[in-house]
Order: C-alpha cells, then structure tokens, then sequence
C-alpha cells in the first residue's frame, strides 16, 4: 500500500510531497506543503494517522504563515468526537474523515473508505482544519464516482465543485483550479 505523490499548486506558487505507509493497524499520510498564501510564504508538514477501515485516528499539522509558527493537534476520542489541541469540538460532530484545506492528500480517504462503484454517490462530511483562522468545524462534502479515475466532488459550504481525477492508489491526480500530481 506504500505510495507517493508530488503535487503542484495551481493558483499559487507551491508543492506538496506526500507518502502512504502502511502500518501494523492502518495507514499514515505524511507530507510537507509549502506555497504562497496570502502574499506569505506557508510551510506545512503534516500526518495523518487512520486505521484500516480508513477512518482518519489523529492528525497533526506544524509549520508557519509567514511568521506566525502552526501547531495543531487533531485527535479523536472512541467514542468518535473530535478535538483540537486538547480540547473538545463539539461543533465538528463525529465524522469518520479529517480534512486539511491546503492539500489534497486528505480526499484520499474518504474515497478509500467508501470505495464506491461507479456511479454511487455518498455524502462525507468532514472535520476540516482552518489552519489560517486555527479552528476545525464540519465540512460537508459529497462524491460522485463517474468512471474508474473520477469522482465528481463537492463542497458547498466553500463553494467549490469540480470533477477530481484520481490515480489507482487513491490519491487525487488532478484538483481543479488548486493542484495537480506531476507526472
């Protein structure tokens, strides 16, 4: 199941290398993006921990915008609420997925989880990571698998809807408008 991917930004200067490993009772994304946000320079190195059910377990986020230093803490309890830091979030329910708005490393998950046949549709909210405002709240988000290697995505709350193609090991290859997988 070991898999990598580089991706580069689209609508603004940067990359993002990440690794699928398999571990003893799941998986882990590990990665580092680094892209203007802003008008700052952003460098963020992140992991993501799920079992092999591919339910997203903890996920951690440190670098910096600009100068200010990011250190997030998402961890979820058994009984599946989430919290930050520490600190319960109520308000981001009890999702299996966990999100990071600045990659696209996170889609792979929830498409993982569902597997679903081409054309099945499934809602899959997640709790998605703000890293610019420091908070986590629910996103909800829908996929629609068109063909083999593309799912039609959206996510209304952010207003964005785009057709994603995706490679074999699940990482999407082409986000439009925000990333693509160099070849």
């Amino acid at each position: 199941m070991n898999a990598t991917v580089l991706w580069r930004r689209l609508d603004t200067p940067g990359h993002d290398a990440c690794r699928l490993v398999q571990t003893a009772d799941g998986c882990q994304l590990a990665s580092t993006a680094v892209f203007r946000h802003d008008g700052v320079s952003a460098h963020l190195a992140y992991s993501v921990e799920c079992g092999s059910d591919w339910l997203a377990r903890r996920g951690r986020v440190v670098g910096w915008l600009g100068a200010r230093p990011v250190e997030y803490d998402i961890a979820r309890t058994p009984g599946g609420a989430w919290s930050l830091n520490g600190v319960a979030v109520a308000s981001a329910g009890c999702s299996p997925d966990l999100d990071f708005g600045f990659t696209p490393a996170t889609n792979l998950l929830p498409l993982r989880r569902m597997a679903l046949a081409v054309g099945q549709a499934e809602d899959a909210p997640a709790v998605w990571l703000n890293v610019e405002a420091g908070v986590v709240e629910l996103l909800p988000q829908r996929y629609e698998r068109r063909s083999d290697s593309t799912y039609w995505y959206e996510a209304p709350s952010v207003g964005y809807a785009a057709l994603l193609e995706v490679r074999p090991d699940g990482f999407v290859s082409r986000y439009p408008g925000l990333w693509e997988a160099d070849a």
